[in-house]
């Protein structure tokens, strides 16, 4: 680390830093096609995503650094209809802008999904999102993005964000809607379509979760797994809510 780097937070899978306007982060195999992911997104004029940097003399990569904040904790603001079409709508100008990308078919750090209709970006959840006075205003954290089905990425955003997992935040009934909501913003895609995903998403995720546990050291994230299983047999189940 270079003087006046500060580590950041929120994270389980690297260090991440910021120096002034810019993040630093572990680069590796999939980052040349990360950074033309954010390159696209720039050129299409999406102001919400990193803008790619180059590296250290270290080989960190560098991107700029977005300003807001996550949400601390489960805020009420964060379950607002707004924010979830919000992100919906995000999501989708951030689908349009990959589709030239899809056709890549190596070079990523997640598996690709058929059909290969857009780049996801894999990990759509609050804790990747940025927010001003309560408005979404960015999207952080590309890493794991791969080419994959549009009702894909909105499976993950649909469990964090619906939400789909076992907060008890909302009953089955107003998770119904809260799906539909959703697929309206994004538009095109079906309430069927992304239910459908979850649970096949969750069980990648219970997998990789398992994984990395092993390979970080970390424990925490496998319990996860198992609340991850948990919720693709309730889903499975047809059920929304416990």
């Amino acid at each position: 680390m270079e003087l006046g780097e500060v580590r950041l937070t929120g994270g389980n899978m690297g260090t991440v830093t910021r120096l002034g306007a810019e993040v630093r982060r572990p680069a590796g195999p999939w980052t040349a096609n990360i950074h033309r992911l954010l390159t696209a997104y720039a050129d299409v004029g999406i102001e919400q995503t990193p803008r790619p940097l180059g590296f250290t003399a270290d080989g960190r990569e560098r991107l700029s650094f977005l300003p807001g904040i996550g949400p601390d904790g489960s805020p009420d603001w964060l379950w607002t209809d707004a924010v979830l079409t919000d992100a919906a709508r995000l999501v989708r100008r951030l689908h349009d802008a990959s589709t030239p990308l899809a056709t890549i078919p190596d070079g990523w750090r997640s598996p690709v999904h058929t059909p290969a209709e857009v780049v996801c970006h894999n990990d759509v959840a609050p804790y990747n999102l940025v927010f001003s006075e309560g408005r979404l205003t960015g999207i952080i954290d590309f890493d794991y993005a791969s080419p994959g089905p549009r009702a894909w990425d909105l499976a993950y955003l649909a469990y964090t964000l619906v939400p789909l997992n076992r907060e008890p935040v909302f009953t089955d009934a107003e998770r119904r809607t809260r799906i539909e909501v959703l697929v309206r913003g994004y538009g095109g895609v079906a309430a069927d379509e992304v239910l459908g995903c979850v649970p096949t998403k969750l069980d990648e995720l219970a997998a990789f979760s398992d994984r990395m546990a092993v390979e970080l050291g970390n424990p925490e994230l496998a319990v996860h797994a198992v609340g991850y299983r948990l919720d693709a047999a309730r889903l499975r189940d047809g059920r929304l809510a416990d």
